[in-house]
């Protein structure tokens, strides 16, 4: 073993004197401008999971196989609410154990990263489910309700006529048409805001980790953008505006305390909202409202939803949104609202009963070549019909000819009609063909 050893580098010799509990801690402890959040996230990962099941083995020794038996007794554990853990927070706990690794191999205390070859159950992503009337009937009956629920155009206009006198009027209002985060609301400051110019920049957020708030930059690059405002938002924000100053005119008048903090949504003091008081405070309107119920990022999807069944493109909502990558927008954040599919439906089905109409063929093919000029007037045939002659007994009768007319055009249905007319017509009797000598000694 002390042979061994002595062949190994420094670092390699580090990584086998190194326990995975120790070096998971010692990764996170290094880690610089890590969010407050993620760092949570990262700690909940390592002490929860990780550290009970591999923490005692050797860094340099560490298996995909033994990953695999270890990740097995993850997933057989029960969380809080008692129920077996879900793929989404063993494929999380991957993650945070794949970076760590990653960082090991690069300092050389081990050779691969044996994380990369789990294989852990594919993660079902949950898609936003409008609230038609039938989802609503079942979830009235047995409480049954979509993980992701987006409310109708018709149930969103409700709930904002409901909470109109709401002293967060306008921040729903804000999230339920463009979009804004929960953090990125809470956040906002006037300073952010040209109501003349109509539009917002999204320069910061408020986010929660555990109960702690952190103030700081957007989640990423593509979450600084600039948000375009209506009219109507225009109004709905100036109307909050006044009654802010009201407030703290009132309350500096009785003696009370009311901090000009600058932000757009406060409490009666004048400070910042607290980030889970927005959701706490959703949940208690929709209800007192008595509609299916939805969380506070739903109405962010709902945003998307409504924005594209109004017309708008997918770049532009991934740009009010703030995504990174349009498939996110697209794939996730965008549902077809049943008006919009309706319309869709509609469209496709007379499309194709029409295709399958008697002479929609001809029709279209008439169409395609119908002449501008539409006087009614078609051609004469090239050659005239003889004069009917009379035949003698035992006349020979003629070869069979029929009048031909060639047409340029069919102008109009009339004409088509007396062109089969013509070309099928034949004589009725032998005095009606083309007068020919009868033959001679009969």
């Amino acid at each position: 073993m002390f042979v061994r050893l002595l062949a190994l580098s420094r670092e390699e010799q580090a990584g086998q004197s190194w326990t995975v509990a120790r070096w998971l801690r010692h990764w996170l402890s290094t880690r610089k401008r890590i969010r407050p959040t993620t760092k949570m996230h990262y700690t909940r990962d390592i002490e929860n999971f990780l550290v009970p099941h591999i923490g005692h083995l050797i860094l340099g020794d560490l298996t995909s196989r033994q990953l695999d038996a270890a990740f097995a007794q993850i997933a057989a554990t029960r969380n809080r609410a008692g129920q077996p853990q879900t793929v989404c927070t063993l494929q999380h706990v991957q993650a945070t154990l794949r970076a760590a690794l990653s960082r090991a191999q690069r300092d050389r205390l081990i050779t691969d990263n044996p994380a990369r070859g789990m294989e852990l159950p594919p993660r079902e992503r949950a898609q936003p489910e409008v609230w038609t009337e039938a989802r609503v009937a079942v979830w009235k009956a047995t409480g049954e309700r979509p993980v992701i629920a987006v409310w109708t155009a018709a149930q969103l206009a409700s709930f904002l006529d409901y909470i109109r006198g709401d002293a967060l009027f306008a921040l729903w209002w804000l999230i339920a048409l463009r979009g804004l985060r929960r953090g990125e609301a809470a956040g906002l400051r006037w300073v952010d805001i040209d109501l003349h110019e109509g539009q917002l920049s999204v320069v910061r957020q408020r986010t929660t980790a555990g109960y702690d708030v952190h103030e700081g930059p957007p989640k990423s690059a593509a979450s600084r953008r600039q948000v375009a405002l209506d009219k109507h938002t225009v109004q709905v924000l100036r109307q909050q505006r006044e009654r802010q100053q009201q407030r703290r005119a009132r309350r500096l008048g009785a003696g009370m305390v009311c901090h000009d903090s600058g932000y757009v949504f406060t409490s009666p003091d004048g400070l910042p909202l607290h980030p889970g008081y927005l959701t706490q405070r959703l949940r208690l309107l929709v209800d007192r409202a008595g509609l299916p119920p939805i969380r506070l990022h739903d109405l962010r999807h709902g945003a998307a939803s409504l924005a594209h069944s109004a017309g708008a493109d997918i770049k532009t909502i991934q740009h009010q949104l703030g995504h990174a990558n349009i498939r996110v927008t697209a794939d996730i954040y965008t549902t077809v609202l049943p008006p919009a599919a309706y319309k869709a439906a509609e469209v496709t089905a007379s499309y194709l009963i029409e295709a399958g109409r008697p002479g929609a063929e001809l029709k279209r093919q008439m169409d395609r070549t119908r002449d501008t000029d539409d006087d009614g007037t078609a051609m004469a045939p090239t050659e005239p019909r003889p004069e009917p002659g009379p035949l003698g007994a035992g006349a020979r009768r003629p070869p069979k000819r029929t009048a031909r007319l060639r047409v340029s055009r069919c102008r109009t249905r009339r004409e088509a009609k007396a062109q089969r007319v013509l070309t099928s017509r034949r004589p009725a009797n032998h005095q009606e063909r083309a007068g020919q000598p009868a033959p001679r000694g009969h």
